[in-house]
């Protein structure tokens, strides 16, 4: 009998489900989209509801196409989007929809809290800046603006641990997605219940830590109706969407790095001892004893999205990759800052803007198209000189997502940040690196090590282009000082 793993990755945009045998090779995909709500400036919503059911259709049309025996499949992981709020009543029922990563309503509370307990006390606690992406100020929104919310809370949960509970029952906090929690000890890796009081945070809303690849249930009956799974599938924790696409790109040792191509962009370098930075985001690994110094930004590979939605309707990412290589190197002259919904590390200010600069009448779309995926370079080689700032230098990068398809953006990325850039299966890193989590908490794997040996094998390699060191060098000068000098405007 085959034993195949299931990895569940639950974006901002879908949902994507994969099943993989043991040496990484994809047995059968399924996805399924759902929509984010912006009902006020600063919002971004979601009904977790909405990432159950667009999990479940995809599973059991997965299933039902591939023909798979759900029997044969040994364990599941889950990953999912970052610093959720998901708010659960004793029952289990959710009590409103969950802000999301990109949500920034609760930009106040964070300046009244940094005013009265600090921003150092909080940073030399989690490692972490104040930002309103993270979860904690959204706890403390609901706590001002919606008590009887608050009242009713049970426990806080995150999008992964959210379907976990729900495919299990068991009620957990992966130690990945504790970093957005200013009451969360980066060091140790628990929760202190100083900080939980200083912040007016119950610790009873504060699920139990768990290792990512920890077992913490099987599926119920009722799951495995609802998904076409076989009840008593053996299910662990999972982790943060970032830390499994990271894992799933072969990255288990320190030093090495993974290049964010999903909806938001960014890196992740592998770092075996505390090093945070205000300037940068700090998370466990999904692998034990490590840490990812991460640079996160709001506009990766959905800023393309936008640009597709908005003025490129009729043409595919594929043609507007096309369109982008035949545009000269440097757009042209036009530079897009790709602040879409504010900007995370290194600058975080949650009403930074997006900007193209340079328009004239000779701008083509090719250039607008290619000056989008310069800007995203830009931000990209931002955060790693700030990474390398705080000591933590990357070398080649492993590259995941949609935009790691394709070959002008990889292209543009490693001629703009001077770094190869390796690409394994780009689509499937993010459920691949959950299904490894499963695959090492069922006893498939032996160690995190064989895990990536045998399942990650690089596709494409990109080496820099020294002829475009010069116009990258200069374009990257402007994109340096467009944002201070708009700053003030932004506001």
């Amino acid at each position: 009998m085959s034993t195949y793993l299931l990895g569940v990755d639950i974006g901002t945009s879908s949902c994507k489900t994969a099943i993989f045998d043991p040496d990484g090779k994809v047995i059968a995909q399924g996805g399924s989209e759902y929509p984010v709500s912006y009902p006020e400036k600063g919002w971004a919503e979601q009904d977790p509801a909405d990432w159950w059911n667009g999990i479940c259709r995809a599973v059991r049309e997965m299933i039902g196409e591939s023909g798979i025996n759900p029997a044969d499949i040994a364990g599941i992981g889950i990953d999912g989007q970052s610093w959720s709020a998901i708010a659960l009543d004793r029952n289990g029922n959710v009590l409103c929809p969950t802000p999301i990563w990109t949500d920034t309503r609760s930009e106040a509370i964070c300046r009244e809290t940094a005013e009265r307990l600090g921003e150092e006390k909080l940073f030399g606690l989690y490692g972490n800046p104040v930002s309103p992406c993270y979860t904690w100020p959204k706890i403390l929104w609901y706590r001002k603006n919606r008590p009887e919310v608050f009242e009713k809370t049970e426990k806080i949960l995150q999008s992964n641990s959210y379907i976990a509970y729900r495919m299990t029952g068991e009620i957990t906090q992966d130690l990945s997605q504790g970093y957005g929690l200013a009451c969360f000890d980066m060091r140790k890796g628990c929760w202190d219940d100083d900080a939980c009081e200083a912040l007016g945070i119950p610790r009873k809303l504060l699920p139990e830590i768990v290792n990512c690849h920890q077992v913490i249930g099987r599926l119920t009956k009722e799951a495995a109706e609802q998904t076409g799974l076989k009840e008593g599938t053996p299910v662990v924790a999972g982790g943060l969407d970032a830390a499994c696409g990271t894992l799933g790109a072969g990255v288990v040792s320190p030093g090495q790095t993974q290049e964010q191509g999903g909806q938001a962009g960014g890196m992740s370098i592998c770092i075996d001892q505390y090093a945070a930075d205000p300037r940068l985001i700090l998370s466990f690994h999904v692998v034990p004893g490590q840490w990812l110094l991460q640079g996160g930004t709001t506009g990766g590979g959905g800023a393309l999205k936008w640009l597709r939605e908005t003025m490129c309707p009729e043409l595919s990412f594929a043609e507007m990759s096309e369109l982008a290589e035949q545009a000269p190197a440097g757009s042209g002259g036009v530079t897009f800052l790709p602040y879409m919904a504010g900007e995370r590390s290194p600058i975080w200010n949650p009403k930074a803007c997006g900007v193209f600069f340079g328009l004239n009448f000779g701008v083509t779309r090719g250039q607008m198209i290619r000056a989008c995926m310069e800007g995203v370079a830009y931000a990209l080689r931002h955060n790693l000189e700030t990474a390398e700032a705080a000591g933590a230098k990357a070398g080649i990068l492993r590259a995941m997502g949609g935009s790691a398809n394709s070959r002008v953006w990889t292209q543009i990325k490693a001629d703009v940040t001077g770094c190869g850039i390796e690409v394994p299966a780009s689509d499937t890193a993010t459920t691949l690196g959950a299904a490894i989590l499963a695959g090492v908490g069922t006893g498939v794997y032996q160690s995190f090590e064989e895990a990536a040996e045998r399942t990650v094998s690089v596709k494409k390699t990109y080496t820099p282009n020294a002829e475009m060191k010069a116009v990258y060098d200069s374009g990257y000068e402007i994109y340096r000082k467009l944002y201070p000098a708009l700053e003030e405007l932004m506001q």
